[in-house]
């Protein structure tokens, strides 16, 4: 799964050729599911980017709790899956970042290792995203609520070691093709493959384990002082 994102540089978001003009938004090192995120999608003809909650709420829910399960989905069988095959079909959307977290398991330690994984030259990149809109049952005039969650698939030869699984960062080529509500499912799904492109990661301090925590020492480089501090946080 992917728990953990963020965006510490906002304005090179916005060279991204996305079609749409991204709002003005603070540096985040440790975005977390529930948060409000900056989604692209279309919708009603027109490409657009709104702030949605990470933690996708199927327009079908009962119980808007479902969310909090929901933060990914993962590639292999989603057009089939209840929870993601509606959303599959037409709304598909990009979650942009420029790094995102992993936890590697650690033998004889009982913490994990926490890891950030970014492009070379910490580029910003969009990672597949799935997005619904929720009405309260009980309040039939309340504001549609508008959910989402990111995509994953195996992981490539960087993360391998790290985790077995990583988000889908979509090529920016094929941006277009996955935003179009025409594409099929069938198109969309041959998009979900792992990163073929390079990628940096890098170990970091469990400073990014506690949500609480959203600044630049969350993406810090672990140093040898800190590792051993972890050290003690895992129990060696």
């Amino acid at each position: 799964m992917c728990g953990r994102y963020g965006f510490g540089n906002p304005a090179r978001l916005g060279t991204l050729p996305l079609g749409v003009t991204l709002p003005a938004l603070a540096p985040r090192f440790n975005v977390a599911p529930s948060q409000a995120v900056p989604l692209v999608l279309s919708a009603a003809g027109a490409r657009a980017v709104r702030m949605a909650k990470w933690g996708l709420i199927p327009f079908w829910a009962d119980d808007p709790g479902i969310g909090h399960k929901l933060a990914n989905a993962r590639a292999e069988g989603i057009g089939s899956k209840p929870a993601f095959r509606a959303a599959f079909k037409q709304q598909r959307g990009l979650m942009p970042a420029d790094l995102f977290y992993e936890w590697q398991v650690v033998p004889g330690h009982k913490g994990k290792q926490p890891w950030c994984i970014r492009l070379p030259d910490d580029e910003p990149f969009v990672m597949a995203a799935l997005w619904d809109t929720w009405q309260p049952g009980n309040d039939p005039i309340a504001e549609p609520l508008l959910t989402c969650c990111l995509i994953t698939t195996d992981a490539n030869d960087t993360m391998a070691p790290i985790h077995h699984r990583m988000p889908v960062i979509l090529p920016l080529d094929r941006v277009d093709v996955w935003l179009d509500p025409d594409t099929t499912p069938a198109a969309a799904a041959a998009l979900l493959r792992p990163y073929e492109g390079p990628l940096h990661a890098y170990q970091v301090k469990t400073w990014v384990n506690a949500t609480r925590n959203d600044d630049a020492e969350c993406a810090a480089p672990l140093v040898r002082a800190d590792a051993h501090r972890d050290e003690q946080f895992f129990g060696a």
